[in-house]
């Protein structure tokens, strides 16, 4: 798992507008990496609703905020059009950049056992550094909690 210092590894994936978006050509602003489960779920739902309601905060401190999550790019467009979702919303079907940034693991529901997200998110500074990381994210609190560790950096 990353840590608070370390470089943020660079990526390329493809957006909810069908456009690739590179990390690094984010420099210069912070960026808010929130990795998610899956669309259209109640947890993942309620998360991204915090952050679009909060999302002129978001703005006013200059950080771009991009979901990631192993939906493809249809799902992710369905999603945000649904909730309108003011934010980039990021593929990662194949979870390369998840296990990259630690958050594919093993998880435990209902006496099942199986792969997927560990709801977490990285405040990525604007020299490209992992500024903060927030780990077992509550949804409802996310956008709260993240707007706090933003004013910080």
């Amino acid at each position: 798992m990353l840590a608070a210092g370390d470089p943020a590894p660079d990526f390329t994936l493809r957006s909810d507008s069908n456009e690739e978006v590179t990390l690094s050509s984010l420099r210069g602003r912070p960026v808010v990496l929130y990795f998610y489960p899956k669309d259209d779920t109640p947890g993942c739902t309620i998360q991204a609703q915090g952050i679009r309601d909060a999302y002129a905060d978001f703005e006013a401190a200059g950080a771009v905020v991009l979901g990631i999550s192993p939906d493809n790019v249809k799902r992710h467009v369905k999603f945000k059009q649904k909730y309108d979702l003011p934010f980039t919303l990021l593929a990662d079907p194949e979870h390369e950049v998840a296990e990259r940034y630690g958050v594919w693991g093993e998880k435990r529901y209902m006496g099942r056992t199986y792969m997927g997200i560990n709801r977490t998110t990285f405040l990525v500074a604007a020299d490209g550094t992992v500024a903060k990381v927030l780990h077992e994210v509550k949804p409802d609190a996310h956008a709260e909690d993240v707007l706090s560790a933003l004013a910080a950096i």
